[in-house]
């Protein structure tokens, strides 16, 4: 990727880039993965105007990024991160929507306590809140049971590789704060950018040997850019799942597919049957509690929820979870789990992975890790 040839001031840059990204539907053209990377770098590092920053990323999203725009994102967004390597052999990074979730309670920040219990490190990653959903993420939900949620990169890797806990949470203002700087105008841009697409993929904590990277995915044309995004980002293994909201976890009460590469090969499709686990549920996700879910937002996206309120039902329901009471957290943790211990080899099918979680969550050891 080189820059020998372009602009060394990024004003200049960045001006030589809009000019070309945003002439209309018919005329607007594309730019090279290196301008991608230096124009994406120098507003993470604030030497761009906020309007160019605006005009900038939804220029990009109205005539579509392209592969190269969006790895460039990705090099810009990996550069500034604070990444480290942990004392552990293998580490399972789980970017779930830094955008949370407004129509069912999240359980997928307990997979962490529940597959260190099996040995496998998981790292989530995540921040307070970001649009254009504005929901309950990860950091509210670990915040709600007393899990530290502003360490450095360095000392979340300490947790995972201490095996009382074994597992952990990195916000992005500890291991972005450029990144993170930026979340104020991200929610005057209304519009999802090609920062919400790279930012799961910041990678903060990676193995000694591999390192596994887990998302989900709503949309159809998601699956092959992720999936190229996370072989550029050097990650060992991908799994890719078509879950609830964009999650990890996908519908309790129908057939799942998710997409899965090794050894940064072909990604391959793969279905999940819950029925084949053992699971019968009615509803695709956990309900939110009535006492949380309000009137109608200000958009179809942006349901107004009293967040606060959902992050102390979901960690509930999730510390009932681990202490092995059934119910739909109990079947979320056991379906993605299953997907995820049998991605990283440590059980032979999805079907053996979920005896082995429920043996886990039945035995209630897995919330003494939640600390």
């Amino acid at each position: 990727m080189s820059t020998d040839t372009l602009p060394t001031d990024p004003r200049l840059l960045m001006h030589s880039i809009i000019q070309r990204i945003a002439t209309g539907p018919d005329l607007s053209k594309n730019i090279s993965r290196a301008e991608a990377y230096l124009g994406t770098k120098a507003i993470i590092d604030n030497l761009i105007d906020p309007i160019q920053v605006g005009i900038y990323f939804i220029a990009l999203r109205m005539k579509r990024e392209t592969p190269d725009e969006n790895r460039g994102a990705l090099d810009a967004v990996l550069e500034t991160t604070r990444r480290v390597i942990a004392e552990v052999d293998e580490v399972v990074d789980i970017g779930d929507p830094y955008g949370g979730y407004t129509r069912c309670l999240p359980a997928a920040a307990f997979l962490g306590p529940m597959l260190a219990e099996l040995g496998v490190h998981v790292v989530c990653h995540g921040l307070d809140k970001v649009g254009p959903k504005y929901g309950v993420t990860a950091r509210h939900v670990l915040a709600a049971v007393g899990v530290p949620v502003d360490l450095s990169p360095a000392d979340a890797a300490a947790r995972l590789a201490d095996p009382m806990i074994g597992w952990t949470y990195v916000d992005q203002a500890q291991s972005n704060p450029g990144m993170h700087h930026l979340v104020p105008l991200r929610a005057q841009m209304v519009k999802r950018q090609v920062l919400t697409t790279v930012e799961v993929l910041s990678r903060p904590i990676a193995g000694r040997k591999l390192t596994h990277f887990v998302t989900g995915y709503v949309h159809k044309p998601y699956p092959p850019v992720y999936a190229d995004l996370a072989r550029e980002a050097g990650f060992d293994t991908a799994c890719i799942v078509r879950g609830v909201e964009g999650g990890v976890i996908p519908s309790l009460r129908q057939t799942g597919k998710y997409f899965h590469y090794h050894d940064r090969g072909a990604e391959i499709e793969a279905t999940i049957d819950p029925a084949a686990l053992g699971i019968d549920q009615p509803m695709r996700a956990v309900p939110l509690p009535g006492a949380v879910a309000a009137e109608a937002g200000v958009d179809e996206i942006a349901a107004a929820i009293d967040v606060k309120a959902a992050a102390h039902a979901a960690a509930e329901a999730g510390l009932l979870a681990l202490r092995g009471e059934r119910g739909a957290t109990y079947d979320s943790l056991v379906l993605a789990g299953s997907i995820i211990l049998h991605h990283v080899g440590r059980a032979a099918s999805v079907v053996d992975a979920a005896v082995q979680i429920r043996a886990v969550l039945d035995s209630g050891k897995a919330v003494a890790r939640v600390r």
